[in-house]
């Protein structure tokens, strides 16, 4: 369900459009949801059909299998209904497929990317290292530093890419300051926008020109599939399925109906998993070896006003940080879990722990805060999934008593 069939009719809330997005008549038929449409080969009836067809190119016309056909076309247009401003949405095989995939769709030879120093690792790898080998500069700059951020354009800066709240260190930032700034340069604002998705940050009416999710964690919500999305207004949307095209990405359709269908309980599993994530915050507070929490929707820690400000919702992940305590202890704490596992990702429904070290990658902003204690250093991510919350803060709470065991 495209924006442009909402014109004129009453807003939908985000409930009915999860429910409702990308269940066009002509692709489910008598079923509720697509069926899954799999196929290299998409036949023509004769040679004047196949000539007219390499003359049109969008979601909907059957062409070649790598253009997708039903199943994704539906994903993509749900995803674009839940976008607001989009004028469509790209599939790639994975979130960093995703990101890469809108960069080089914006950026040539000669420019110069400005990168948020929280940005998400392979983010930051993109930008030195394949980014670097087509020709392409990386600047990083401080997430937080809104005045100082215009210092760091040149008349080579053609994009910045933004991250809010940064994956493993959650600052928020003033996303519709920076992105005035970046449009008053000529520059393009691209944004991960995965913590929260469209349904807490529609990150298009906040400014940005590009807004990028991994599929893999929310929108996919079992830990099941990988998958990624850029969506964009119109000219930019354009250049992103070309580039998409150039470069072969398509996705497979029966991973495109695992999406969709976890689309469609998103909603409520961000609902339910910042609830939960919101009692053990406060729980964390409470503990005398947490020295700081860092979750943008707890009242009073780093980045709540601005939360409170542009967003509607949030998610499960956040960090927090050991008060003068070794990575030994650390290790300890995180071993002895049960509920949470050990792993990367999130938004899942299954509970995660890592530990985190930023300060090994940041390049454009101190950390840990100059203002923090000196021994404050040793991070724990946490991904809060669909467990109940007692039973979390049971597993912590453990976790805790064994890392002061030597």
């Amino acid at each position: 369900m495209s924006g442009k069939e909402f014109e004129g009719k009453p807003a939908h809330g985000n409930g009915t459009r999860l429910a409702s997005a990308g269940r066009k008549p002509e692709w489910t038929g008598a079923v509720v949801n697509p069926p899954v449409w799999r196929g290299s080969t998409h036949l023509y009836p004769d040679v004047a059909s196949l000539k007219d067809r390499t003359k049109r190119n969008q979601d909907g016309d059957f062409f070649y299998g790598r253009r997708g056909s039903p199943t994704q076309w539906a994903l993509c247009d749900a995803l674009t209904g839940i976008e607001p401003s989009a004028a469509g949405t790209v599939l790639y095989p994975s979130g960093v497929a995703a990101i890469a995939g809108a960069l080089m769709a914006v950026l040539r030879p000669g420019d110069v990317l400005l990168v948020t120093d929280n940005a998400y690792e392979p983010s930051r790898a993109m930008a030195t290292g394949l980014l670097g080998q087509l020709g392409v500069e990386a600047r990083f700059f401080d997430p937080l530093d809104v005045a100082g951020f215009a210092d760091h354009f040149c008349e080579r800066t053609r994009a910045v890419l933004l991250e809010s709240p940064g994956s493993l260190t959650m600052e928020v930032q003033d996303v519709p300051a920076l992105t005035d700034i970046a449009r008053s340069k000529g520059a393009v604002s691209l944004i991960d926008n995965t913590w929260a998705t469209p349904l807490g940050f529609p990150a298009l009416e906040h400014g940005c020109d590009i807004a990028i999710m991994s599929l893999t964690k929310h929108v996919g919500g079992h830990s099941d599939l990988m998958m990624g999305s850029a969506a964009a207004k119109g000219p930019l949307y354009r250049k992103l399925r070309q580039t998409a095209q150039s470069l072969g990405q398509v996705v497979s359709p029966d991973d495109a109906a695992l999406a969709l269908r976890g689309l469609r309980t998103m909603g409520l599993r961000l609902e339910r998993s910042t609830a939960t994530a919101l009692e053990v915050v406060r729980w964390l507070e409470s503990r005398s070896e947490v020295a700081h929490v860092l979750c943008p929707f707890l009242p009073g820690a780093p980045g709540y006003d601005l939360w409170r400000r542009d967003f509607s919702g949030g998610c499960g992940l956040f960090s927090f940080v050991l008060k003068g305590h070794s990575d030994t202890a650390r290790a300890r704490l995180i071993d002895a879990l049960d509920l949470f596992g050990i792993g990367y990702s999130w938004g899942g429904f299954e509970s995660l722990a890592i530990p985190i070290d930023p300060a090994s990658i940041r390049t454009g902003s101190a950390w840990p805060p100059e203002h923090w204690d000196s021994g404050d250093q040793y991070g724990i991510r946490l991904s809060i999934g669909l467990e109940d919350a007692a039973d979390l803060i049971a597993d912590l709470e453990q976790g805790f008593a064994a890392m002061e065991q030597k």
